[in-house]
């Protein structure tokens, strides 16, 4: 017979198989059809745009400045975040409620990928303000300081921070013993796996809530020391051509991080109400699926180079039809 001391904290209860349930979307009839084609072509269009303007900046040389490859890696990470979930829950839409069921395994990979891409959003986000508190505050020295070598230095940080934190989280998570096997919500997440266990999981909540602390704290501080330096230098020059290039440059990127700050607050906010246990699945899909969606939209129509990138290449086509 196995000796219990020799299996992993999350193997130690022989009544628990390695298969877990998941409870999904508990809706009737034509709503679970009505949902599916609403996510699924939420999906495709996180998919086609973000992989549309990445490709874009890939091809034309022009867009290889640190701001738009610093946009490549937000929306690298928007896909594989919208990637990790959607697949799974757009498949238990289409299963009874017995079927819908996840490998222990794949539920970790899927909980782990959900927030270090989170995470990772809010890091590159917060390089993306210092690359432009550098370029309208710094103009002459900009070159210099964003070469490439910083590029690649900020990169690391960024998705190297975000794997640290949640390397942290996970590693007191799976400290656990194991005594349930249902996920409730509709996909795997740092909460529901440590909610598997029977034990005291008090450390687990102080540590998730510290790790959210640091990451909105710190994004939103880092945003408000970055655009009230680009304010006060701005008003200082009284130069309009500067305030254009600020406007152009920073509303951009000030409303993707919103945009993301308010849909992590919304769903959060949301936890604490009770009842509207279906709304709340709702929310948790949107959270992802529409900063997904509208993020490379916003950045197409506001920038010059890639509306010409894109007019160019239908003109060129035009042309040779």
């Amino acid at each position: 017979m196995q000796n219990l001391s020799s299996v992993g904290p999350w193997q130690q209860l022989s009544s628990v198989g390695p298969w877990l349930q998941v409870e999904g979307f508990l809706l009737s009839g034509g709503w679970s059809l009505v949902a599916l084609v609403c996510f699924l072509l939420l999906y495709i269009v996180v998919l086609v745009a973000n992989g549309s303007v990445a490709v874009v900046i890939a091809l034309d040389r022009a867009l290889h400045t640190p701001m738009y490859l610093l946009f490549v890696q937000l929306t690298l990470n928007d896909i594989m975040l919208n990637s990790a979930i959607l697949p799974q829950v757009l498949m238990d839409l289409l299963r009874p409620p017995k079927h819908r069921v996840m490998h222990l395994s794949a539920c970790i990979l899927q909980a782990f990928l959900v927030h270090f891409s989170t995470a990772a959003s809010y890091s590159i986000l917060m390089i993306m303000a210092f690359d432009r508190y550098m370029a309208i505050c710094n103009p002459l020295r900009y070159t210099t300081i964003m070469s490439g070598r910083m590029l690649v230095l900020l990169t690391v940080f960024a998705w190297g921070w975000a794997l640290l934190l949640m390397s942290i989280v996970f590693g007191s998570t799976l400290q656990l013993s194991r005594c349930r096997s249902t996920i409730n919500g509709l996909y795997c997440s740092n909460a529901s796996l440590f909610k598997l266990s029977c034990e005291n999981t008090f450390l687990q909540n102080i540590l998730g809530l510290f790790v959210t602390v640091v990451l909105l704290g710190g994004s939103i501080s880092v945003m408000l020391f970055t655009y009230l330096r680009i304010t006060v230098v701005c008003v200082r020059n009284q130069s309009s051509k500067l305030n254009r290039k600020a406007l152009q440059t920073c509303s951009t990127h000030l409303l993707v991080y919103l945009l993301l700050l308010l849909s992590t607050v919304s769903v959060v906010g949301l936890q604490r109400v009770q009842g509207l246990v279906e709304e709340r699945k709702v929310f948790a899909m949107l959270k992802d699926l529409v900063p997904g969606a509208l993020n490379p939209i916003i950045y197409g129509l506001q920038s010059k180079e890639v509306r010409r990138y894109l007019l160019s290449c239908r003109g060129s086509r035009t042309h040779t039809q």
